[in-house]
């Protein structure tokens, strides 16, 4: 069964590409036709591609890794806030930080001096300083929050990206093809697919097509996760003990985008 289908992601605008004028030509496979300048995607594509991706999501999280999910746009910030912890994934809707993953323990120090400061909230530390220092904390608090709030509990690098725009999440991409990281990416008729390894074309930037996609993928993650949490109880039940972790989680691939992603991102 499709996650979804032609009519429910044409009624949600996915179809709607940029300016012809502004396209990347690496984009043509996915491209139906142009309509008064404007280049129309493919839906028939971005149905198997989004069950594609959606698959691989839900193996990655059916084998206990985590999914960071990066998305700072305006229209899609809600969306990715409210999806990404219905499934308890990480994720960054407010500004990406460089470095966040190529130099994740500096990341850690900050998560862990934010930890630092409630721990002196709860024992009373902080009731005996000044009112300049309480405040110069707060501040620093209240920036920490807002930045990697979303990211406190990531204890290690993410398995995969999910990433909304890739034009201007680049930064956050490059740093996940540094990594081996796999990605998955809403990618538009103006963007560039090459560093992508699940391509989802659609348009990245009406708030309805934003939704219907990472409604799918994070459908398929929860189901990952319910496996996963059978699978174990009928292991106790059973006698078995703790559930083996050793199932090899799908492989990064390199393949070209037109074509089917058979198998889902390396674990890391």
């Amino acid at each position: 069964m499709s996650r979804t289908n032609f009519e429910t992601l044409l009624e949600a605008g996915c179809h709607f590409g940029h300016l012809k004028r502004k396209w990347n030509p690496a984009m043509a496979p996915y491209i139906f036709m142009e309509r008064n300048g404007i280049h129309i995607i493919d839906l028939h594509k971005t149905v198997g591609m989004v069950d594609q991706a959606a698959e691989a999501l839900k193996q990655i999280a059916k084998s206990g890794k985590k999914i960071l999910f990066v998305a700072t746009k305006k229209q899609a910030k809600v969306a990715v806030a409210e999806k990404a912890s219905s499934v308890n994934m990480p994720y960054v809707n407010e500004r990406w930080a460089g470095g966040m993953l190529t130099n994740f323990p500096t990341i850690r120090k900050a998560v862990k001096k934010m930890a630092n400061i409630d721990k002196m909230t709860q024992d009373g530390t902080f009731n005996n300083l000044s009112k300049r220092e309480m405040l110069q904390i707060n501040r620093q608090r209240a920036k920490l929050e807002k930045n990697l709030g979303s990211i406190s509990d990531l204890t290690r690098l993410p398995s995969a990206l999910f990433v909304v725009d890739v034009m201007k999440e680049h930064i956050a991409v490059a740093e996940a093809n540094r990594l081996g990281i796999p990605v998955f990416a809403i990618v538009d008729t103006n963007s560039n697919p090459d560093n992508i390894d699940f391509v989802i074309p659609a348009n990245d930037d009406a708030s309805k097509s934003i939704d219907v996609i990472l409604g799918a993928c994070c459908q398929a993650i929860a189901e990952g996760l319910e496996e996963r949490k059978a699978e174990r109880v009928d292991m106790e039940a059973a006698g078995e003990g703790e559930e083996n972790e050793g199932a090899e989680a799908p492989k990064r691939r390199r393949a070209p985008k037109a074509e089917a992603a058979a198998e889902a991102p390396a674990a890391e």
